[in-house]
């Protein structure tokens, strides 16, 4: 019985890894996605060792489980793997509050994101 098993939404040469719940809003977290999408993989890291964002040490996590992903249940050549794709999306808010003058309320909005990174083996160049 059970369920049969679902066909693999990536190729043969792509690994996969994805974050839930980061605590940033989308626009910020895009910033530091955009700056490694295309990279290899080793500048990407180094690109995210170095930057001063906070939430550049989130992905720079995630982008290695990205790679041992590729390197223990692929079996890609970790050398030859690039950032292909860097997708952020929103996620929860948490909404909280604090009280101003005359009785009112001031809202505070703590925005959440998701982050999924894809790895792709470049082919040998002949």
């Amino acid at each position: 019985m059970g369920k049969s098993a679902a066909e693999r939404p990536y190729a043969d040469n792509e690994a996969m890894a994805f974050s839930k719940h980061i605590r940033t809003s989308a626009q910020k977290l895009n910033l530091v996605a955009e700056s490694i999408r295309g990279m290899d993989c080793e500048l990407a890291l180094a690109e995210l060792q170095f930057s001063r964002r906070r939430v550049a040490g989130e992905v720079k996590k995630l982008l290695e489980s990205a790679i041992a992903n590729a390197e223990n249940n692929h079996q890609l050549d970790v050398d030859r793997l690039y950032v292909s794709e860097a997708t952020v999306g929103r996620a929860m808010v948490m909404k909280r509050w604090r009280a101003r003058a005359r009785g009112r309320v001031g809202r505070i909005q703590k925005p959440f994101s998701n982050l999924r990174l894809v790895v792709r083996e470049r082919e040998e160049k002949e």
